[in-house]
């Protein structure tokens, strides 16, 4: 069982900045991806942003592109999300979700982070 743990959510302003963390820890695996997704009330979830370790390749939601950027340090088995001029729309709950495996499926989530951005 792999244990996913989020962290780094907040209130900020408009047009403010906050960096997420995602941790992965438990048992011996290999991470191959990490995905971030939000979901804000009342709306479904939402893919923000995936970072492949190998090859190391990114993707990001056409929403939050040039904002945001993902990125994983492998020894630490931990992914960030830095997100840069923050919008009230960018408000939800972030989860981010570790694919262990080759066959494109996230298998372990964490419970989520809430980024609040106020006007």
């Amino acid at each position: 069982q792999v244990d996913v743990v989020e962290s780094g959510g907040g209130s900020v302003q408009a047009g403010g900045s906050l960096r997420l963390s995602c941790a992965a820890s438990g048992g011996t695996f290999s991470i191959y991806g990490v995905g971030w997704f939000r979901q804000a009330p009342g709306k479904g979830r939402e893919f923000v942003a995936h970072v492949n370790v190998a090859p190391r390749m990114t993707a990001y939601a056409n929403s939050v592109k040039d904002r945001f950027t993902i990125s994983a340090d492998n020894a630490k088995n931990t992914a960030y999300l830095q997100m840069n001029s923050l919008k009230p729309e960018d408000t939800a709950v972030y989860r981010c979700a570790v694919q262990t495996n080759s066959d494109g499926k996230y298998d372990y989530w964490g419970r989520g982070t809430q980024v609040t951005v106020s006007s």
